[in-house]
């Protein structure tokens, strides 16, 4: 395996320095933050859980790091404000935390012991449910990203967001992308990666100002709005190795995990994240972590990471039994509903009248199934009576039946949908087979050309690494281009996921899917569906007047927390 082949993870690091601190901004940085100059930091529990929670809010729209933000936004704007009360408050914390620490005042090797205790005898993972912490990533690749995302409970992820935020902006003279310089060297290509790469930046990067020139005469909304329009319409340039920053909130069961997950993962970015992870987890969580250090979680450690390799060389030994499915293509995003339950509406009305009866589940069937059809309906409108607004969650009696999707997207906005937690997702690899997606304001600014031609040439490239190494070749896969992939979710889910990604300021491309879901699950459960809020218009411009409300918002909660402190 790869994992065994590289016993220098150093190697893995992203090429560039992200950071170039003061010695002031290192003086008000270090009591709250892991690895102020690496990847990989730790926001540390001296930060109020609201500033932590704030801050890593800021992920999405963020430009700079997670860090810088913490100094401009909330450290500087006291220190040089003119509260110097409050000013010489925060520099006294500081000075204490920086001589004292915090964790010898508290003790903190007793609390270490006393998880090592139960750990150790009992193996408790309630006891790591119990206590958590923030990662914060700067700089890892999409493939990466999206691996870690993968892991459903107990890690929850804001991600810098490729709709808003500028990625054509260089750093130390390079752009900033994933460059896995050890397998591109032992295969030779680290020459033409790196030109295959830069090439569809630089497309992204000179498509800019004429798609905002064009935007400005063809749509009357501010320019601030519609320069995010020109990221969100070139963002299918990014190549999937595109670094990017992201934070994490997880229990410590879900951080022990995750390196377990990455530890011995073919892909070498994976693996040094690992490394990183548990070296940052250990300053502020060391007795939690204990256990992915011996036999037992080596063993499963290599188990993780081994199953895709035994499959794809059984599907190597078995290619004409398997036959056309190796490599069938897509020309075009869909939804297909492949597979269903016929008795959801049955088995969805009996788990509504089960908590108020008596009887057992079979009973609850057999009362639904003396209903006539007006009345079913009519349980229906009682059980969701009072349900004005999709953040009012269905009930749990929707989880008691599911649908499978198998769903073909631009790999950009599967990200979006890759969020939601509560149900099984499967991909496949990043891909260019399945062809990509073409923003119909490209070719309305007659700007199509360019973009083809990246987007070809990262296919050729593409398909030549793809024979050497599958995995590796995701790293240059346009974000434009479709995956595959399907959702195994009840109709709770459905409800949620269908409702929220078809609002006005959803992505057009997202929003098409959710719809299509939407339609074809009402065709086979038109009870089941009529009390859906989906929003089935098409909108021009996504989250318009949004920033007008963000603002509303933040006035009321303030104007709350005013009144409460009085």
């Amino acid at each position: 395996m790869a994992a065994n082949k590289d016993n220098n993870l150093a190697a893995y690091t992203p090429d560039f320095s992200p950071y170039h601190w003061t010695e002031r901004d290192r003086t008000y940085l270090e009591p709250f933050a892991t690895n102020i100059d690496g990847f990989v930091s730790v926001l540390l529990g001296t930060l109020p859980p609201e500033i932590t929670g704030a801050l890593c809010s800021r992920a999405s729209r963020a430009a700079s790091s997670l860090l810088e933000v913490l100094l401009k936004e909330y450290i500087y704007p006291i220190v040089d404000g003119e509260d110097k009360k409050l000013a010489k408050e925060l520099e006294d914390t500081v000075q204490f935390l920086r001589t004292r620490g915090f964790k010898n005042i508290l003790n903190n090797q007793r609390a270490q012991a006393f998880y090592a205790k139960w750990l150790s005898q009992y193996g408790d993972d309630s006891i790591a449910q119990m206590t958590g912490t923030h990662l914060v990533f700067w700089g890892i690749s999409n493939v990466a990203m999206k691996f870690i995302e993968d892991q459903r409970v107990g890690l929850e992820p804001i991600e810098k967001s490729t709709r808003y935020v500028n990625f054509g902006n260089k750093i130390n003279g390079r752009y900033l992308y994933y460059i896995p310089e050890p397998d591109l060297d032992r295969l030779k290509i680290t020459s033409a990666y790196r030109q295959t790469l830069d090439g569809l930046f630089d497309t992204y990067t000179q498509l800019l100002p004429p798609m905002v020139e064009w935007l400005k005469k063809n749509y009357n909304d501010k320019d601030s709005v519609l320069e995010k329009k020109a990221f969100d319409t070139l963002r299918g340039l990014l190549p999937m190795a595109t670094l990017s920053q992201v934070a994490f909130r997880g229990n410590a069961q879900a951080l022990e995990y995750l390196i377990n997950r990455t530890s011995k993962h073919q892909l070498g970015e994976l693996r040094w994240i690992s490394r990183e992870v548990k070296r940052e987890l250990d300053k502020e969580i060391p007795s939690l972590l204990l256990r992915v250090m011996d036999e037992k979680s080596q063993e499963y450690q290599g188990y993780l990471a081994g199953k895709r390799a035994s499959v794809r060389e059984f599907i190597g030994s078995a290619k004409k039994k398997i036959g056309a499915a190796l490599h069938e293509a897509g020309d075009k995003a869909e939804v297909k509903l492949v597979d269903y339950d016929p008795d959801a509406e049955t088995k969805i009305l009996a788990s509504i009248l089960f908590p108020e009866l008596h009887g057992g589940w079979a009973a609850s069937v057999k009362a639904v199934k003396r209903l006539s059809q007006k009345e079913k309906t009519a349980l229906f409108a009682s059980y969701l009576s009072g349900r004005k607004a999709r953040w009012h969650k269905v009930g749990r009696a929707f989880e008691n039946s599911y649908l499978r999707y198998e769903i073909t997207m631009d790999a950009g906005a599967y990200r979006d949908l890759h969020r939601h937690r509560m149900m099984t997702q499967e991909r496949q690899l990043f891909s260019t087979h399945h062809g990509y997606d073409v923003p119909k304001e490209l070719v309305e600014a007659k700007l199509l050309g360019h973009y083809k031609k990246a987007m070809e040439s990262a296919d050729k490239f593409f398909r030549k690494v793809e024979k050497l190494d599958p995995e590796l070749a995701q790293y240059v896969v346009p974000m434009a281009y479709r995956v595959r992939f399907y959702q195994w979710q009840n109709f709770r889910e459905l409800f949620w996921e269908a409702e929220l990604r078809t609002i006005s300021q959803g992505h057009p491309n997202y929003r098409f899917i959710e719809q299509e879901k939407y339609r074809l699950a009402k065709e086979k459960f038109p009870s089941l569906c009529a009390a859906m809020l989906v929003d089935m218009k098409e909108y021009n411009i996504a989250r318009r007047g949004t920033e007008e409300k963000i603002l509303e918002k933040e006035k009321d909660i303030m104007e709350k927390l005013g009144k409460r402190k009085a």
